[in-house]
Protein backbone atom coordinates (compact mmCIF):
# COMPACT_ATOMS: atom_id res chain seq x y z
CA UNK A 1 0.00 0.00 0.00
CA UNK A 2 1.30 3.39 -0.89
CA UNK A 3 1.86 5.60 2.13
CA UNK A 4 0.87 9.21 1.94
CA UNK A 5 1.30 12.38 3.93
CA UNK A 6 -0.98 14.87 5.61
CA UNK A 7 -0.36 18.36 4.30
CA UNK A 8 -1.00 21.13 6.85
CA UNK A 9 0.39 24.27 5.26
CA UNK A 10 3.92 22.79 5.16
CA UNK A 11 4.78 19.29 3.96
CA UNK A 12 5.38 16.74 6.71
CA UNK A 13 7.12 13.37 6.66
CA UNK A 14 4.69 11.85 9.16
CA UNK A 15 2.87 8.76 7.82
CA UNK A 16 -0.91 8.91 8.06
CA UNK A 17 -3.27 6.04 7.42
CA UNK A 18 -3.08 5.58 3.68
CA UNK A 19 -4.02 8.85 1.99
CA UNK A 20 -2.66 12.21 0.94
CA UNK A 21 -4.47 15.51 1.07
CA UNK A 22 -4.02 18.97 -0.36
CA UNK A 23 -5.84 21.08 2.16
CA UNK A 24 -6.53 24.68 3.00
CA UNK A 25 -3.75 26.14 5.07
CA UNK A 26 -3.87 28.88 7.67
CA UNK A 27 -1.50 31.62 8.79
CA UNK A 28 -1.67 32.72 12.43
CA UNK A 29 -1.50 36.45 12.98
CA UNK A 30 -0.73 38.25 16.20
CA UNK A 31 -3.80 40.17 17.32
CA UNK A 32 -4.20 42.23 20.43
CA UNK A 33 -6.93 42.71 22.99
CA UNK A 34 -8.67 46.07 23.39
CA UNK A 35 -6.01 46.87 25.99
CA UNK A 36 -3.31 46.27 23.39
CA UNK A 37 -1.90 43.10 24.88
CA UNK A 38 -1.37 39.63 23.49
CA UNK A 39 -3.87 37.25 25.02
CA UNK A 40 -1.78 34.12 24.93
CA UNK A 41 -4.36 32.31 22.81
CA UNK A 42 -4.18 31.31 19.17
CA UNK A 43 -5.57 34.16 17.05
CA UNK A 44 -8.24 33.80 14.45
CA UNK A 45 -6.81 32.01 11.39
CA UNK A 46 -6.54 33.61 7.98
CA UNK A 47 -6.73 31.49 4.81
CA UNK A 48 -3.81 31.03 2.51
CA UNK A 49 -4.44 30.97 -1.21
CA UNK A 50 -4.33 27.18 -1.51
CA UNK A 51 -7.17 25.61 -3.44
CA UNK A 52 -8.88 22.46 -2.29
CA UNK A 53 -8.05 19.43 -4.42
CA UNK A 54 -10.79 16.92 -5.40
CA UNK A 55 -8.99 14.22 -3.42
CA UNK A 56 -9.46 16.25 -0.22
CA UNK A 57 -13.20 16.33 -0.72
CA UNK A 58 -13.19 12.57 -1.10
CA UNK A 59 -11.19 11.96 2.03
CA UNK A 60 -12.42 14.68 4.39
CA UNK A 61 -14.30 12.11 6.55
CA UNK A 62 -10.95 10.40 7.19
CA UNK A 63 -9.17 13.48 8.50
CA UNK A 64 -9.79 12.57 12.18
CA UNK A 65 -8.04 9.26 11.47
CA UNK A 66 -5.08 11.18 10.10
CA UNK A 67 -5.02 13.31 13.20
CA UNK A 68 -4.84 10.20 15.38
CA UNK A 69 -1.90 8.97 13.33
CA UNK A 70 -0.19 12.28 13.92
CA UNK A 71 -0.56 11.81 17.67
CA UNK A 72 0.68 8.22 17.47
CA UNK A 73 3.86 9.61 15.95
CA UNK A 74 4.18 12.26 18.65
CA UNK A 75 3.70 9.70 21.41
CA UNK A 76 6.73 7.74 20.20
CA UNK A 77 8.88 10.84 19.93
CA UNK A 78 11.19 12.67 22.30
CA UNK A 79 8.20 13.75 24.42
CA UNK A 80 7.67 10.18 25.57
CA UNK A 81 11.39 9.65 26.07
CA UNK A 82 11.76 12.78 28.20
CA UNK A 83 8.82 11.99 30.49
CA UNK A 84 8.26 8.27 31.27
CA UNK A 85 4.70 6.95 31.39
CA UNK A 86 3.01 7.09 34.78
CA UNK A 87 1.59 4.09 36.60
CA UNK A 88 -2.16 3.52 36.99
CA UNK A 89 -4.44 2.63 39.85
CA UNK A 90 -5.08 -1.08 40.26
CA UNK A 91 -8.72 -0.35 39.48
CA UNK A 92 -7.76 0.59 35.93
CA UNK A 93 -8.25 4.34 36.36
CA UNK A 94 -5.32 6.67 35.68
CA UNK A 95 -3.06 7.83 38.47
CA UNK A 96 -2.91 11.56 39.13
CA UNK A 97 0.29 13.17 37.95
CA UNK A 98 2.28 15.38 40.27
CA UNK A 99 4.53 18.35 39.62
CA UNK A 100 5.80 18.71 43.19
CA UNK A 101 9.18 17.17 42.33
CA UNK A 102 9.61 19.08 39.07
CA UNK A 103 12.22 21.71 39.87
CA UNK A 104 14.41 22.50 36.86
CA UNK A 105 17.97 23.01 38.03
CA UNK A 106 18.66 25.87 35.64
CA UNK A 107 17.13 28.08 33.00
CA UNK A 108 18.31 25.78 30.21
CA UNK A 109 16.26 22.88 31.57
CA UNK A 110 13.19 25.08 31.94
CA UNK A 111 13.72 26.42 28.42
CA UNK A 112 13.89 22.82 27.14
CA UNK A 113 10.48 22.11 28.69
CA UNK A 114 9.00 25.25 27.14
CA UNK A 115 10.45 24.25 23.76
CA UNK A 116 8.82 20.83 24.09
CA UNK A 117 5.51 22.46 24.85
CA UNK A 118 5.80 24.82 21.90
CA UNK A 119 6.41 21.97 19.46
CA UNK A 120 3.59 19.94 20.99
CA UNK A 121 1.19 22.88 20.70
CA UNK A 122 1.98 23.18 17.02
CA UNK A 123 1.24 19.49 16.47
CA UNK A 124 -2.02 19.65 18.41
CA UNK A 125 -3.20 22.67 16.44
CA UNK A 126 -2.56 20.79 13.19
CA UNK A 127 -4.61 17.85 14.43
CA UNK A 128 -7.48 20.15 15.43
CA UNK A 129 -7.41 21.85 12.03
CA UNK A 130 -7.61 18.42 10.43
CA UNK A 131 -10.93 17.65 12.14
CA UNK A 132 -13.89 17.69 9.80
CA UNK A 133 -16.29 20.45 10.96
CA UNK A 134 -19.27 18.10 11.05
CA UNK A 135 -17.30 15.59 13.10
CA UNK A 136 -16.22 18.33 15.50
CA UNK A 137 -19.84 19.49 15.84
CA UNK A 138 -20.89 15.95 16.72
CA UNK A 139 -18.28 15.76 19.44
CA UNK A 140 -19.37 19.18 20.76
CA UNK A 141 -22.94 17.93 21.15
CA UNK A 142 -21.91 14.68 22.83
CA UNK A 143 -19.57 16.39 25.31
CA UNK A 144 -22.13 19.02 26.31
CA UNK A 145 -24.84 16.37 26.71
CA UNK A 146 -22.58 14.35 29.00
CA UNK A 147 -21.91 17.40 31.18
CA UNK A 148 -25.57 18.48 31.34
CA UNK A 149 -26.68 14.99 32.43
CA UNK A 150 -23.88 14.46 34.96
CA UNK A 151 -24.93 14.46 38.65
CA UNK A 152 -21.81 16.42 39.62
CA UNK A 153 -22.85 19.17 37.20
CA UNK A 154 -26.50 19.20 38.23
CA UNK A 155 -25.56 19.49 41.90
CA UNK A 156 -23.14 22.40 41.39
CA UNK A 157 -24.55 25.78 42.43
CA UNK A 158 -21.62 28.08 41.68
CA UNK A 159 -19.31 27.40 38.77
CA UNK A 160 -16.76 28.97 36.45
CA UNK A 161 -16.78 28.13 32.75
CA UNK A 162 -14.97 29.37 29.67
CA UNK A 163 -16.81 30.94 26.74
CA UNK A 164 -15.79 28.89 23.72
CA UNK A 165 -14.34 30.42 20.56
CA UNK A 166 -14.90 28.49 17.33
CA UNK A 167 -11.83 30.02 15.65
CA UNK A 168 -9.67 28.56 18.43
CA UNK A 169 -11.34 25.16 17.96
CA UNK A 170 -12.28 24.91 21.61
CA UNK A 171 -14.94 22.46 22.72
CA UNK A 172 -18.21 24.35 22.42
CA UNK A 173 -19.81 25.60 25.65
CA UNK A 174 -22.63 27.73 24.19
CA UNK A 175 -25.30 25.14 24.99
CA UNK A 176 -23.98 24.70 28.52
CA UNK A 177 -24.05 28.44 29.18
CA UNK A 178 -27.52 28.82 27.69
CA UNK A 179 -28.90 25.98 29.80
CA UNK A 180 -27.39 27.43 32.96
CA UNK A 181 -28.68 30.94 32.31
CA UNK A 182 -32.10 30.11 30.88
CA UNK A 183 -33.21 26.98 32.70
CA UNK A 184 -32.76 26.91 36.49
CA UNK A 185 -32.85 23.51 38.19
CA UNK A 186 -36.18 22.01 39.22
CA UNK A 187 -35.62 22.90 42.87
CA UNK A 188 -35.88 26.58 41.90
CA UNK A 189 -32.29 27.50 42.77
CA UNK A 190 -30.51 28.87 39.72
CA UNK A 191 -26.82 28.28 39.20
CA UNK A 192 -24.42 31.17 39.52
CA UNK A 193 -21.84 31.32 36.76
CA UNK A 194 -18.60 33.25 36.30
CA UNK A 195 -16.77 33.58 32.98
CA UNK A 196 -13.24 34.85 32.19
CA UNK A 197 -11.95 38.22 31.12
CA UNK A 198 -8.26 38.79 30.25
CA UNK A 199 -6.93 41.90 31.99
CA UNK A 200 -3.31 42.34 30.91
CA UNK A 201 -0.24 40.69 29.40
CA UNK A 202 0.99 39.37 32.76
CA UNK A 203 -1.24 36.27 32.81
CA UNK A 204 -3.85 38.25 34.75
CA UNK A 205 -7.38 36.97 34.22
CA UNK A 206 -10.55 37.63 36.21
CA UNK A 207 -13.85 35.76 36.40
CA UNK A 208 -17.04 37.83 36.48
CA UNK A 209 -20.60 36.78 37.20
CA UNK A 210 -23.09 37.04 34.32
CA UNK A 211 -26.84 36.53 34.31
CA UNK A 212 -27.49 36.39 30.56
CA UNK A 213 -25.64 35.88 27.31
CA UNK A 214 -26.12 39.55 26.41
CA UNK A 215 -23.67 40.37 29.22
CA UNK A 216 -20.88 39.20 26.90
CA UNK A 217 -19.17 41.44 24.35
CA UNK A 218 -16.64 40.48 21.66
CA UNK A 219 -13.04 41.64 21.98
CA UNK A 220 -10.68 42.27 19.07
CA UNK A 221 -10.14 38.51 18.63
CA UNK A 222 -13.90 37.93 18.52
CA UNK A 223 -13.78 36.16 21.89
CA UNK A 224 -16.78 36.91 24.08
CA UNK A 225 -15.96 38.38 27.48
CA UNK A 226 -17.92 40.13 30.24
CA UNK A 227 -17.44 43.85 30.75
CA UNK A 228 -16.29 44.78 34.30
CA UNK A 229 -19.57 46.72 34.78
CA UNK A 230 -23.11 45.86 33.77
CA UNK A 231 -25.51 47.94 31.67
CA UNK A 232 -26.51 49.99 34.73
CA UNK A 233 -22.91 50.86 35.54
CA UNK A 234 -22.68 48.50 38.51
CA UNK A 235 -19.51 46.46 39.03
CA UNK A 236 -19.92 42.79 38.30
CA UNK A 237 -19.17 40.33 41.06
CA UNK A 238 -15.60 39.00 40.86
CA UNK A 239 -15.27 35.34 41.81
CA UNK A 240 -12.22 36.17 43.94
CA UNK A 241 -14.42 38.45 46.06
CA UNK A 242 -17.45 36.19 46.44
CA UNK A 243 -18.46 35.03 49.92
CA UNK A 244 -19.25 31.49 48.79
CA UNK A 245 -16.98 28.82 47.30
CA UNK A 246 -17.04 27.65 43.69
CA UNK A 247 -18.10 24.04 43.17
CA UNK A 248 -16.89 23.45 39.62
CA UNK A 249 -14.53 24.78 36.96
CA UNK A 250 -15.05 23.82 33.31
CA UNK A 251 -11.69 24.31 31.62
CA UNK A 252 -10.38 24.57 28.03
CA UNK A 253 -6.98 23.51 26.77
CA UNK A 254 -5.02 22.30 23.77
CA UNK A 255 -4.22 18.80 25.02
CA UNK A 256 -4.71 16.61 28.07
CA UNK A 257 -3.64 13.23 29.35
CA UNK A 258 -5.29 10.72 31.66
CA UNK A 259 -3.06 11.59 34.59
CA UNK A 260 -4.43 15.15 34.75
CA UNK A 261 -1.81 17.03 32.76
CA UNK A 262 -3.16 19.96 30.77
CA UNK A 263 -1.42 21.78 27.93
CA UNK A 264 -2.65 25.37 27.65
CA UNK A 265 -2.04 27.90 24.89
CA UNK A 266 1.10 29.36 26.43
CA UNK A 267 -0.21 32.49 28.15
CA UNK A 268 -0.38 31.02 31.66
CA UNK A 269 -3.73 32.67 32.36
CA UNK A 270 -5.61 29.65 33.63
CA UNK A 271 -2.73 28.16 35.64
CA UNK A 272 -2.14 31.51 37.36
CA UNK A 273 -5.83 32.04 38.08
CA UNK A 274 -6.41 28.49 39.34
CA UNK A 275 -3.44 28.64 41.69
CA UNK A 276 -4.68 31.94 43.12
CA UNK A 277 -8.18 30.57 43.61
CA UNK A 278 -6.90 27.38 45.24
CA UNK A 279 -4.89 29.48 47.68
CA UNK A 280 -7.99 31.58 48.41
CA UNK A 281 -10.09 28.46 49.04
CA UNK A 282 -7.41 27.07 51.36
CA UNK A 283 -7.18 30.34 53.31
CA UNK A 284 -10.96 30.40 53.78
CA UNK A 285 -11.14 26.70 54.63
CA UNK A 286 -13.34 25.99 51.61
CA UNK A 287 -13.54 22.69 49.82
CA UNK A 288 -11.44 22.87 46.67
CA UNK A 289 -13.47 23.12 43.44
CA UNK A 290 -13.65 20.24 40.99
CA UNK A 291 -11.49 20.99 37.92
CA UNK A 292 -12.98 19.38 34.81
CA UNK A 293 -11.49 19.81 31.33
CA UNK A 294 -13.52 19.43 28.13
CA UNK A 295 -11.65 17.64 25.36
CA UNK A 296 -12.10 16.42 21.81
CA UNK A 297 -10.98 12.84 21.26
CA UNK A 298 -7.88 13.96 19.32
CA UNK A 299 -6.74 16.12 22.24
CA UNK A 300 -6.30 13.26 24.70
CA UNK A 301 -2.72 11.99 24.77
CA UNK A 302 -0.89 9.13 26.45
CA UNK A 303 0.41 9.67 29.97
CA UNK A 304 3.79 11.35 30.17
CA UNK A 305 3.62 13.10 26.79
CA UNK A 306 2.79 16.56 28.15
CA UNK A 307 5.75 18.17 29.96
CA UNK A 308 5.14 19.66 33.39
CA UNK A 309 6.49 22.72 35.17
CA UNK A 310 5.97 23.65 38.85
CA UNK A 311 3.33 26.21 37.82
CA UNK A 312 1.10 23.78 35.92
CA UNK A 313 -2.25 22.97 37.54
CA UNK A 314 -3.57 19.43 37.11
CA UNK A 315 -7.23 18.68 36.39
CA UNK A 316 -9.44 16.31 38.39
CA UNK A 317 -11.31 14.84 35.43
CA UNK A 318 -11.76 14.92 31.67
CA UNK A 319 -14.94 14.87 29.63
CA UNK A 320 -14.53 13.57 26.08
CA UNK A 321 -16.99 12.10 23.57
CA UNK A 322 -16.16 8.69 25.11
CA UNK A 323 -17.41 9.79 28.52
CA UNK A 324 -16.10 11.06 31.85
CA UNK A 325 -12.55 10.16 32.91
CA UNK A 326 -12.08 10.79 36.66
CA UNK A 327 -8.44 11.19 37.64
CA UNK A 328 -7.81 12.62 41.10
CA UNK A 329 -9.24 11.28 44.35
CA UNK A 330 -11.62 14.27 44.34
CA UNK A 331 -12.75 13.37 40.82
CA UNK A 332 -13.24 9.71 41.74
CA UNK A 333 -15.19 10.65 44.86
CA UNK A 334 -17.34 13.38 43.29
CA UNK A 335 -18.15 11.31 40.24
CA UNK A 336 -18.91 8.21 42.34
CA UNK A 337 -16.71 5.86 40.35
Amino acid sequence: MVKYQLLQGNRTNLPVNGFQNSTTGFRLTNQLSPAGVHLGRSPKPQKWAISEAPMLRNYKPLLPIAANSLFNHIQSSAFQQSLPPLSRFSSGYPKMATNESIKPENEDQLKHIFDQKRVLRSSVRKALKAMDPSFRSQEDNVIQSIVLEAPWFKSSQRLCAYVSCSALREVDTSRLLSEILQHPPKDGHSKKIYVPRVEDKNSHMRMFNISRMDDLIANSMNILEPAPVDGDGNEREDVMQTKDPIDLFLLPGLAFDKSGRRLGRGGGYYDTFLKNYQELAKARNWKQPLLVALSYSVQIMDEGIIPLTPNDVLVDALVSPSGVIPISSAGLDKMKV
